[in-house]
């Protein structure tokens, strides 16, 4: 009876793996899709974001430019998220422009807003920090089985 339920265990876990990442990716990518979908939907930035103080290099860019390159990095990464198919690379990206974001918008509070999301002072940085964590985890475990990366390096490897 304990062989049998610890193989049940087993398999039931088996069924499991790699399901985590799928929905840590299908969360974050649909988040940063659908605020680079926003932003695209009106180029032109809205006046708090004209008035950011960005870093290096987009500190030489129009607030319109840094917008829409924004707007479609967050749209085409989160999709590549979504759909699994160069995550790391995706997620580097992402992390890329969250740390922009963090820079430029969410670090208003300085360290004291590390663990606040908003307050009357301004935007903390908890959210982006969080979400830069689930990009970090996906760069480091991969996208998983359930992937286009993942049935990509599988054929490969079956035709090599």
């Amino acid at each position: 009876m304990m062989s049998l339920l610890k193989q049940s265990s087993q398999k039931f876990q088996a069924s499991l793996n790699d399901s985590g990442v799928l929905f840590l990716r299908l969360w974050v990518g649909y988040e940063f899709g659908t605020a680079g979908w926003i932003k695209l939907q009106d180029l032109s930035p809205p006046s708090w974001f004209s008035n950011l103080h960005f870093p290096f290099p987009h500190a030489l860019l129009s607030p319109s430019i840094n917008w829409g390159v924004a707007g479609l990095l967050e749209s085409l990464l989160g999709l590549a998220l979504i759909l699994g198919i160069y995550s790391r690379l995706a997620s580097w990206g992402l992390i890329y422009v969250t740390y922009v974001a963090i820079y430029s918008v969410h670090f208003d509070l300085g360290w004291a807003g590390w663990n606040q999301i908003e307050t009357d002072q301004g935007l903390g940085f908890k959210v982006p920090l969080m979400l830069g964590l689930m990009l970090f985890t996906i760069v480091s475990q991969g996208p998983g089985r359930f992937s286009i990366d993942h049935l990509c390096a599988h054929r490969t490897h079956l035709t090599d």
